[in-house]
């Protein structure tokens, strides 16, 4: 994809979360754009941040690791796939989220790794909404345990919750999403923070946002369809 596709792209797509965000009686700085950067090169994804991107997000430790080295310096970047607890060590300290935190003992291993370099790190709680066997997240029942939990690490801190919906045009899931983070939000666990609604992709961010999405991640409405791999 050439940088104007990438630039027209951008336009288009921060123009629809503003009007999204604005219907949902919200202003548009309240969402952030999020640029899903998986196998896209990185000369690309500097063309996105210089036209106005803030935040990158990752899915592969592998791949992180091969290119954090060529992006523009001082843009910080969210870890969004699925962390294996033998990884943990390869990115803590570079994520400024940890997206995809789906049981406690990932929430340990975060934790033994954050104390070793004497920071904290910001995590948000993925939940499987739709209950899908193929994809990995929490129960929404099980969530005001473990965030019991987890609120007793000292060095991990919740910032709110992140999820997948299934892919479908009823947005059913996004309501029942926005429900359940307004009533985790209810519950005041301490040392838990509900700020951040990660929910909404190429295909649903403006629907995602109307049903308070603070953070949307797209990819292929960016930067084209992707060459995975």
């Amino acid at each position: 994809m050439e940088n104007k596709q990438i630039q027209e792209n951008y336009r288009r797509i921060s123009g629809t979360i503003a009007e999204a965000a604005v219907k949902s009686g919200r202003k548009p700085e309240e969402i952030t754009f999020l640029a899903v950067t998986k196998t896209v090169a990185p000369e690309l994804v500097n063309t996105a941040i210089a036209c106005g991107i803030t935040v990158l997000g990752e899915n592969r430790v592998q791949e992180y690791q091969f290119k954090k080295e060529s992006y523009t310096k001082g843009v910080p970047v969210d870890f969004i796939g699925t962390l294996q607890s033998n990884k943990v060590k390869y990115i803590i300290g570079d994520m400024r989220l940890i997206q995809s935190v789906n049981k406690f003992s990932l929430a340990q291993e975060i934790e033994r790794c954050a104390a070793k370099l004497h920071l904290q790190q910001d995590i948000l709680l993925e939940i499987n909404i739709g209950d899908e066997d193929s994809k990995s997240g929490l129960q929404p029942g099980v969530l005001p345990e473990l965030l019991t939990q987890i609120a007793e690490l000292e060095h991990v801190h919740v910032k709110g919750l992140m999820t997948i919906p299934p892919p479908c045009k009823d947005t059913s899931f996004l309501q029942a999403m926005q429900e359940l983070f307004l009533k985790t939000k209810e519950l005041q666990i301490p040392d838990t923070e509900m700020r951040i609604l990660s929910m909404g992709m190429s295909d649903d961010y403006a629907q995602a946002v109307q049903y308070g999405s603070t953070l949307v991640r797209v990819g292929s409405a960016l930067f084209g369809a992707r060459n995975y791999r």
